[in-house]
């Protein structure tokens, strides 16, 4: 798995959403959220959304579209 996105729990699944629809598989991990549910604190907010290897290319082109908008 590689990591084609950081960024804002909103904006991940707004590229978790436009992968989707492009027929590509994607995995989010919040790790703010594990921390909290854990007791622990953290100040990175930051959320990824990571792809298989095979759709990296198509993935990040995804995903660049989709910022540039």
């Amino acid at each position: 798995m590689i990591e084609v996105f950081s960024g804002s729990e909103i904006l991940a699944q707004a590229v978790n959403y436009n992968l989707r629809e492009a027929g590509i598989t994607a995995i989010i991990r919040n790790e703010y959220e594990s921390a909290r549910l854990a007791g622990f604190g953290t100040a990175d907010a930051a959320v990824s959304v990571w792809v298989s290897k095979e759709d990296v290319i198509l993935a990040k082109m995804v995903v660049a579209k989709m910022l540039e908008e």
